[in-house]
């Protein structure tokens, strides 16, 4: 029974190691390439890649509290990984948003463990919005999904 519920959740797997090793290719050509330079504008006043160790949680919150994110994580990781096993096959919407979020989760964990930061470098100039990665982006993604499905299918 477990094994056949895996070979069906293999979609979702799939998913999630895309997006972890997407957000850490990314992170380590940040590290490499930007790190030395700082920033460099990809479009005045709109855009722009700008290195920053994020120490804290999102918009800088919590600077230097490493261990209750990385527990914090560690909570979320499993509750979605019950949640992928327990409603895998409800929607692929779902499986999809949960396998966005769980990538990002484990891609920001991985950097908090290894680098003790989180590594962030997209800076959107037309907005105040604060420096972002991939892995940030895939849970921004992922509650925009939940939403509409919530909204749609569940409503």
């Amino acid at each position: 029974m477990v094994l056949e519920r895996i070979k069906k959740m293999i979609w979702g797997i799939v998913i999630i190691v895309f997006c972890i090793a997407l957000d850490q290719v990314t992170k380590v050509i940040a590290r490499v390439s930007l790190q030395p330079k700082g920033s460099v504008t990809i479009i005045k006043n709109f855009f722009k890649l700008t290195y920053v160790e994020n120490r804290g949680m999102a918009f800088g919150a919590l600077q230097n509290a490493r261990w209750v994110f990385l527990i914090a994580s560690t909570v979320m990781i499993v509750v979605i990984l019950l949640l992928i096993y327990k409603y895998h096959s409800k929607s692929k919407l779902f499986d999809v948003s949960l396998g966005l979020i769980l990538g990002g989760g484990i891609g920001n964990m991985i950097d908090r463990i290894k680098l003790g930061y989180v590594v962030d470098f997209f800076e959107a100039k037309f907005i105040d919005f604060p420096i972002f990665n991939v892995a940030d982006i895939y849970v921004v993604v992922s509650m925009i999904l939940i939403f509409i499905l919530i909204i749609f299918k569940y409503s």
